[in-house]
């Protein structure tokens, strides 16, 4: 059956991912299924690309990937070779096939890369176009086993942004599966406002993020290997008050049998941009090795959006603390805030639940930058084992339910709280209740209004 036909199922509850009111989604386990046989297919190589390294190749393979979308879909095959592209542009029904031994490498003159506008850090502002991008098409994907390499250079500035490696934007039923991304100076992959976007046994390394997921709504991110320098995967939702206005969470989100690696922050990190929200997001058979946490939801007071039913299972923590909440002051801080005033700009968080967790870790829990005017409401961590150096440090919490601890090495109290309720707070010590800083804390203080302007042509901006 054509993937565009399947069917919808209401969401799973299996899966931690709740139906909205009468609303229905397509499963994220549900996407993984064969792509459909090609209806035509178009090598690169029979519109003129060269596979030298050394000739640019970009028309050629933008002339195969326009006549394959205007032909009504299929392959566009990319044979083994080594392929010099600036950015590439995917058109509707078209999937990318890199054969083993193809190397797709980014150019590395800024002209290759055009400025359209662009997310970045929660915010639509003027950037350089992805090495492959797309936007406001149905049914597209990229497949291996060949390579994705982003040019360091290229990508690193920020102001404006540099160009990432793969970016779709307002499309739906993105496909990448059994290819590698390289990526040095800014983040690999950034969906955002997708729908159905199935990422299935990708390779990425790199020094910046991995898989930026940006309001999108039903992703499956299943059998990846992502070692970066920054967040592996990170979910967003927009920043301050743009973000909150434009309201438009990341959602259903599924992480399966992936294995993350992170040099400096988190391996699945929650923000900070949410200020649309996060919800239903489920993580199951997942290795992390961090240097910081595995798990970090961050925002601060003044980012505003929720972050609810956010559950994981099965989990192992082979370096670096298991699980870090930061309510009030947490995240990007390089540039400044636009904050939503009042209680409304505290962020709120809902239905916290780990289980099965094994852990040889720093900090096993951390959560105690939570403001008493937000507390966190449903906190659960069950069948917890291992080492860990720190145990759980709560504050600002209603009806958690800790069962099953059972940690060793760790020195002082395995639990601190203040002000928390619920069970299984048995023999816990108090600590300092944190003091909410004020609004708008990030570096450089208050963001000034942008002027309003028209969104480039393709750059899907509200």
């Amino acid at each position: 059956m054509p993937r565009h036909l399947r069917p919808l199922l209401v969401l799973l509850l299996s899966l931690g991912c709740c139906a909205r009111g009468a609303d229905t989604a397509t499963s994220p386990a549900a996407l993984d299924v064969p792509l459909p046989a090609p209806k035509a297919t178009y090598n690169v190589r029979d519109f003129g690309a060269t596979g030298d390294g050394t000739t640019k190749d970009t028309a050629a393979f933008q002339q195969a990937l326009d006549t394959c979308a205007v032909n009504g879909g299929g392959e566009v095959l990319v044979p083994a070779g080594n392929y010099l592209v600036g950015s590439l542009q995917l058109g509707t029904r078209t999937i990318l096939r890199l054969a083993a031994d193809s190397v797709l490498t980014g150019s590395p003159d800024p002209a290759d890369y055009p400025m359209i506008d662009v997310r970045w850090e929660g915010r639509w502002q003027p950037g350089r176009r992805a090495l492959i991008y797309a936007a406001d098409v149905d049914h597209i994907g990229i497949v291996g086993p060949g390579r994705i390499a982003g040019n360091a250079a290229v990508a690193a500035p920020q102001n404006p942004r540099g160009a990432v490696v793969l970016e779709p934007i307002s499309c739906h039923d993105v496909h990448w599966e059994g290819f590698t991304v390289t990526q040095g100076g800014n983040w690999a992959t950034h969906p955002t406002y997708c729908t159905d976007v199935l990422v299935k046994g990708v390779m990425i390394t790199g020094n910046r993020d991995g898989i930026d997921v940006d309001s999108c709504r039903n992703v499956f991110i299943t059998h990846c290997d992502v070692s970066t320098g920054d967040d592996s995967i990170s979910l967003k939702s927009g920043r301050g008050m743009d973000g909150a206005r434009i309201g438009r969470p990341a959602e259903d989100i599924l992480i399966t049998d992936c294995n993350l690696r992170d040099r400096t922050f988190a391996c699945i990190g929650i923000g900070s941009e949410t200020s649309g929200g996060v919800r239903n997001v489920r993580i199951e058979r997942c290795k992390f090795t961090s240097g910081s946490q595995a798990i970090y939801i961050k925002t601060r007071i003044g980012r505003a959006g929720f972050n609810d039913n956010i559950t994981g299972n099965d989990l192992d923590v082979l370096a670096g603390g298991f699980l870090r909440v930061n309510l009030t002051s947490g995240g990007n801080t390089n540039t400044a805030d636009d904050p939503v005033g009042g209680l409304v700009g505290y962020p709120s968080c809902h239905g916290l639940a780990f289980s099965n967790v094994r852990v040889t870790c720093t900090t096993l829990v951390q959560a105690n930058n939570v403001s008493a005017l937000r507390p966190i409401e449903g906190f659960r961590l069950t069948n917890i084992t291992g080492t860990c150096r720190q145990g759980i440090t709560l504050a600002n919490v209603k009806d958690a339910e800790l069962s099953g601890i059972n940690v060793t090495g760790f020195t002082g109290a395995l639990l601190g709280t203040v002000n928390v309720t619920g069970t299984g707070l048995e023999g816990a010590v108090p600590i300092p209740a944190p003091v909410d800083p004020v609004a708008g804390n990030a570096r450089g203080g208050v963001r000034a209004p942008r002027p309003t302007a028209a969104p480039t042509a393709g750059g899907s901006a509200p």
